[in-house]
């Protein structure tokens, strides 16, 4: 299973009560920086689909979760556990740095 498109709306079910940790990112269209970031998510969110869920958050199309958690620069990925975020960065990272940072859940 690759990354799946979350909204204001879906946002309970399918991160805060998520079984797995879940990595949020928050994009927008205008953004380069994320869609320089978007491939390597999905790459990940594939090769660890065992340990890890990736959703996208649209910050244009859904406000409210924005705000919620205080995005104010993209793209911002958020990992939640337990309906808690546990770590934050922001900006587009190399996937080595990534893989790095997230290596408490996928390792």
């Amino acid at each position: 299973m690759s990354t799946i498109a979350v909204t204001d709306a879906t946002f309970q079910t399918e991160v805060l009560e998520a079984d797995l940790p879940t990595v949020v990112d928050f994009w927008a269209a205008w953004c380069g920086p994320c869609r320089a970031l978007s491939p390597i998510l999905e790459s990940l969110a594939e090769e660890h689909a065992d340990r890890i869920r990736v959703v996208t958050v649209d910050v244009e199309a859904n406000p409210e979760t924005a705000a919620r958690y205080s995005v104010i620069s993209l793209p911002a990925i958020k990992v939640f556990v337990g309906g808690e975020v546990v770590k934050a960065m922001t900006g587009a990272k190399p996937r080595p740095v990534l893989e790095s940072e997230l290596a408490d859940f996928i390792g």
